[in-house]
């Protein structure tokens, strides 16, 4: 069993407009955009980061805003919802706020013994806000929002899946821990986490698999302290007879990535180097930022992108 893994340490989604995107996540929600830069694979696309302060690891929700996307299908074989922290005794403060800016598909609930507020994003992404009492970690304070709502970081994210067996496996072997079930639901937390701990599965053997558009995860992100311990879990996986692709360097974080049995879509990132490497904490997320090898295009580049106004 690993013990390297210590929590989420980001979701990355797709998204069909930047400054939509741009403006639910630090507007409506409050966090910090804290870097504007683009998809390595596609540098005409952005790619923007929101988090705390400096978006530690744990915090840091990403997109890939595509012009004229289509709507992603929910389904099988995806992450569901992602869960963000909030201080206990907020959720009326939140379902207030999102109620007055129009936020759909707000629903109180309960799901293993915790409030939450489900509600939807820009492209019907699946979000909850989860009231928690012994969480440290410090939110991105807005100007509307205080440190007694501000959220705080990732609580944990669920899958949709047509069988959970495997991934059960593949949770345990990652160091979770199965700490409670109720119905098609099975809750996983790693022992000593970020805060960012837990990973709830959903199954739905009668559903249709997942369409990947705009509001869909493309992947989850577990987060290691650094490459040293991302090479022990690389081997680790590739030992156990998973195909995970060689080290990626990211710019600020380096990645592995593999498949996982129910079709969702892993990455293993590294705590380091964050978000400042090349910003000024007081001004992260601010500039465009490019990978070194699309730097000398930037003219071009910059023309095509649409201009985000912050």
């Amino acid at each position: 069993m690993l013990t390297q893994i210590k929590g989420l340490h980001h979701v990355t989604s797709l998204a069909a407009n930047a400054q939509v995107n741009s403006d639910f996540f630090t507007r409506t929600l409050g966090l910090r955009r804290v870097k504007k830069t683009v998809n390595f694979d596609a540098p005409d696309v952005y790619h923007l980061y929101y988090g705390d302060e400096v978006g530690t690891p744990g915090s840091v929700m990403t997109y890939f805003p595509f012009p004229h996307i289509a709507a992603g299908r929910p389904g099988a074989g995806e992450v569901g919802e992602t869960y963000f922290a909030i201080p206990r005794g907020s959720l009326g403060y939140w379902k207030g706020r999102l109620d007055t800016l129009g936020v759909k598909g707000l629903q109180e609930t309960e799901v293993f013994g915790e409030k939450r507020l489900r509600f939807h994003g820009p492209d019907s992404d699946g979000f909850s806000l989860v009231e928690t009492d012994d969480d440290r970690r410090e939110g991105w304070l807005h100007d509307e929002i205080g440190a007694a709502e501000a959220i705080k970081g990732f609580h944990g994210a669920s899958m949709r899946l047509k069988d959970d067996g495997a991934t059960r496996e593949l949770l345990g072997f990652m160091g979770y821990e199965k700490v409670d079930s109720k119905d098609n639901w099975s809750r996983f937390a790693i022992p000593g986490g970020n805060g960012a701990d837990f990973i709830d599965l959903e199954t739905v053997p009668q559903a249709g698999y997942a369409r990947e558009g705009a509001g869909s995860v493309h992947h989850i992100a577990f987060a290691v302290e650094d490459r040293a311990a991302q090479l022990e879990v690389r081997k680790a996986l590739l030992d156990t007879g998973y195909q995970v692709t060689p080290v990626i360097d990211r710019d600020y974080f380096w990645a592995i990535y593999f498949r996982t049995p129910g079709g969702v879509l892993f990455e293993i990132a590294t705590n380091e180097p964050g978000f400042d490497r090349d910003e000024d904490t007081a001004h992260l997320g601010e500039a465009l930022k490019l990978p070194a090898r699309y730097e000398p295009h930037r003219a071009k580049i910059e023309q095509l992108l649409e201009p985000i106004k912050d």
